[in-house]
């Protein structure tokens, strides 16, 4: 519980923790491709964005974290990116 971030993801104590590697933070703005490659990940996850109280879930704020506001944001931004990505190779 400590090493997750209440704002979505996993803080610097919780990246740290985990055990197959180092996890860089998120990337909330740019072309980066981790950030495009993330948002269509997580776009694609099944699961509700807000729980049946109306609170946001984890999926949700993992989303926020990255700069994207909903499922359907964050597959039109990872569409984007990767655009401009290739447009630009």
């Amino acid at each position: 519980k400590e090493g997750k971030n209440p704002k979505g993801g996993l803080n610097a104590k919780g990246r740290a923790s985990y055990k197959k590697g180092t996890l860089k933070a998120p990337v909330k703005s740019g072309d980066n491709p981790r950030r495009a490659s993330f948002l269509s990940r997580m776009a694609g996850n099944s699961g509700p964005e807000r729980d049946s109280k109306g609170k946001k879930t984890r999926l949700l704020l993992s989303l926020n974290a990255w700069g994207a506001s909903s499922k359907a944001d964050a597959r039109s931004k990872a569409a984007a990116i990767s655009k401009r990505n290739k447009n630009n190779a």
